[in-house]
């Protein structure tokens, strides 16, 4: 079957071909492991999973490795550490910090539906892979040593900037870059630096005595060259990576290792807002995966992500999950717990043209139709249409249990709603009575029409 993918090296939507059909690979950032992942962080990893999910369906499960970071060095470890464990030593209380996120991450995305990676290397593990490319890089003249620094020199790589697409002066303009004593020039960037007192650190390469730690973006090209190989199929993240981390991430790889490119496909998901804002602490609408699987079931998390378009940006709402959640009900409902039947042309489709998922579910929608007419042959369709994204993975029974822990609805509110559009429905104002009807699903109330009257529930 033919599967496309858009490329961002090439800004088109590729028909995808495998180096080795027999061992497609793909390599995606993953966590920084100091606190809770945030919503912001599931939308790759759910993105990813449903490519995961269709490579194998194309080329068997034996035959893809999917590979997932862990970075766990870095500033904002450290000083959590820090933090949380003031009285312990201070690579002690890193490996905490580390133990104890990693864990909880590994919760969340798996509550989500998510499939494990085939491998989640680490960078602490990793060093020597990195100190080898680091040397590589010196003697081949991409990177010099400079006051107990190794940095990339970007003026030895003629075409830096193809994947964002910026000239070397709008990158200087566009980026914080670091002035500092050690640089040959603005946009270097640094492949290992001395630690501080305190910090973890390792025995530095190319001859340096005092001992170090690794950049951030030298982590991923080792990994993925350890697990991977020098070049491999699908690099993928977020798209706030594009610019400085993959950019440099493919300078050092294709110059190491002298190749034409680092992957043969650039895939990356779009940004996120909270109800129209940018998330962020200080406007109070910072939410965690951890907080929203409090209130909802992670099939609903998925399924409110995979709405829209994985390239496009996405607005995270409560009515969305609501939407979501209402979706699922029914979906469970007509399936039970029955056998999925065969996968649905149109579903596969959808997602072999870059993730369409939007798509897919529209198309889940239309089974759902038929089955909801008595079609069995539909209600199997749907379950394994449905998972082929991850949903309707539970049994009926296991989904029925889940209600959220809180939500608020004012009873009052509902009560004179529903008699206003008795009022309505009884002058035959259909109009005024969807109105009604549609205000109520906004704040999270179902209505259910029988023969003795109108009755209401909260969707989960």
């Amino acid at each position: 079957m033919e599967f496309k993918l858009y490329d961002t090296l090439t800004r088109e939507k590729r028909v995808f071909t495998p180096l080795d059909p027999a061992n497609v690979r793909m390599y995606v950032c993953g966590p920084t492991v100091y606190d809770f992942a945030h919503i912001g962080n599931a939308r790759p990893v759910i993105v990813f999973d449903v490519l995961f999910r269709l490579l194998r369906h194309i080329y068997g499960a034996a035959h893809v490795t999917y590979v997932r970071n862990i970075t766990d060095v870095d500033d904002k470890i450290n000083a959590r550490a820090a933090e949380e464990y003031p009285a312990l030593p201070l690579n002690e209380a890193i490996r905490k910090v580390t133990e104890k996120t990693d864990q909880q991450f590994h919760e969340d995305v798996a509550a989500l539906g998510c499939l494990p990676p085939s491998a989640e290397p680490r960078a602490t593990e990793h060093i020597a892979e990195m100190r080898t490319l680091i040397e590589r890089l010196v003697k081949a003249g991409n990177a010099y040593v400079e006051g107990d620094h190794v940095l990339f020199s970007v003026a030895s790589m003629p075409d830096y900037g193809r994947l964002a697409r910026r000239s070397l002066d709008e990158m200087i303009a566009g980026a914080r870059v670091e002035v500092a004593p050690y640089k040959r020039a603005p946009m270097d960037f640094v492949l290992w630096k001395p630690s501080k007192p305190g910090e973890p650190s390792w025995p530095s390469p190319c001859g340096i005595a005092a001992p170090g730690r690794p950049g951030w973006h030298i982590e991923c090209s080792a990994m993925s060259w350890k697990h991977l190989g020098e070049t491999f199929d699908i690099h993928g993240g977020g798209i706030d990576l594009v610019f400085p981390h993959h950019e440099n991430e493919i300078a050092q790889s294709r110059c190491a290792f002298h190749t034409p490119v680092m992957a043969n496909y650039w895939v990356h998901n779009g940004f996120l807002q909270v109800e129209g804002e940018k998330m962020a602490k200080s406007l109070g609408n910072f939410v965690t995966i951890r907080d929203l699987l409090r209130d909802w079931p992670g099939e609903t998390v998925r399924l409110a992500m995979l709405q829209t378009h994985y390239r496009q940006p996405l607005n995270w709402t409560t009515n969305g999950l609501r939407e979501a959640q209402r979706t699922l009900d029914l979906w469970y409902e007509l399936t039970g717990d029955a056998a999925p039947g065969l996968l649905c042309a149109d579903t596969l489709d959808a997602v072999a043209d870059d993730l369409n998922s939007p798509k897919a579910v529209a198309s889940l929608h239309e089974l759902r139709g038929e089955a909801a007419k008595g079609s069995k042959a539909a209600a199997g369709s749907l379950k394994a249409s449905a998972q082929l994204l991850g949903l309707l993975q539970e049994t009926a029974s296991e989904w029925a249990g889940f209600r959220p822990a809180s939500i608020s609805i004012d009873e009052n509110k509902v009560t004179a709603l529903i008699a206003a559009r008795n009022a309505a429905r009884r002058v035959k104002d259909f109009r005024e009575s969807d109105r009604i009807r549609d205000e109520l699903a906004k704040i999270g109330v179902v209505l259910k029409d029988t023969k003795d009257g109108t009755t209401w529930e909260i969707a989960r």
